[in-house]
């Protein structure tokens, strides 16, 4: 089933977009740059935060299958980008925050899992760029534990 978008141009000076969806969803979207935006978030940044949905949805589904009990979690997503036009995403660091009583492993398995198998934002991102999955775990009455999980995109 093809997934639809329909994009259209609302303002020339702010270089705005409204996107609606194939399920009705709207989105503003305008040019990223210097200047302040007045609503809608960037391109690129739609881009990081699909990554972010994406794998978080993978990740907290495969923890809830394991039952592991997360207390709360967050992901950090940022993007380094080349100094030159067309300035595509070079590096992507995919941060996953969790806190509750979650085995080390199983999380890094969950996020393996997502990041090689089941995230199709991730699997076509990691086609031209090279992107770093990790972890942050806190549990009660431990020290925070980080580890990097993952590395995909080309070779």
């Amino acid at each position: 089933m093809p997934h639809q978008i329909l994009a259209t141009f609302t303002d020339l000076q702010r270089m705005a977009v409204e996107v609606v969806t194939g399920s009705g969803h709207t989105l503003l979207l305008e040019a990223s740059g210097d200047e302040g935006r007045e609503g809608g978030a960037g391109p690129k940044e739609v881009l990081l935060a699909a990554l972010a949905a994406c794998t978080s949805m993978d990740v907290a589904s495969i923890l809830g299958k394991k039952r592991q009990p997360l207390e709360s979690y967050q992901i950090a997503v940022s993007g380094d980008t080349a100094a030159e036009h067309p300035r595509v995403f070079v590096r992507i660091s995919v941060e996953h925050r969790v806190s509750g009583a979650v085995e080390p492993e199983a999380l890094r398995r969950s996020i393996e899992l997502s990041a090689t198998r089941y995230c199709p934002v991730s699997a076509m991102l990691s086609a031209t760029v090279r992107i770093e999955h990790r972890y942050r775990l806190q549990r009660e009455g431990e020290p925070a534990r980080s580890e990097l999980v993952v590395v995909t995109g080309p070779r």
